[in-house]
């Protein structure tokens, strides 16, 4: 297991733990990617907006 995730790596992260629960060992290497680095971060933001809106829209109907 290596200390530090890639970009690459965290995107996976960030995506799996949106479906699952992650291991402490798996969320402590993303934190760790994540407050050092601006781009990851802001994808997680980008997913987390991403679900948000799908969810809003299945609750909606999708009707405007």
């Amino acid at each position: 297991m290596r200390f530090f995730y890639t970009c690459k790596q965290a995107h996976q992260m960030l995506s799996e733990g949106m479906d699952r629960q992650l291991s402490v060992a798996e969320r402590a290497q993303l934190k760790l990617h994540l407050s050092m680095c601006r781009s990851c971060t802001n994808f997680s933001g980008q997913m987390r907006l991403l679900r948000e809106a799908m969810k809003k829209m299945s609750k909606d109907g999708g009707n405007e």
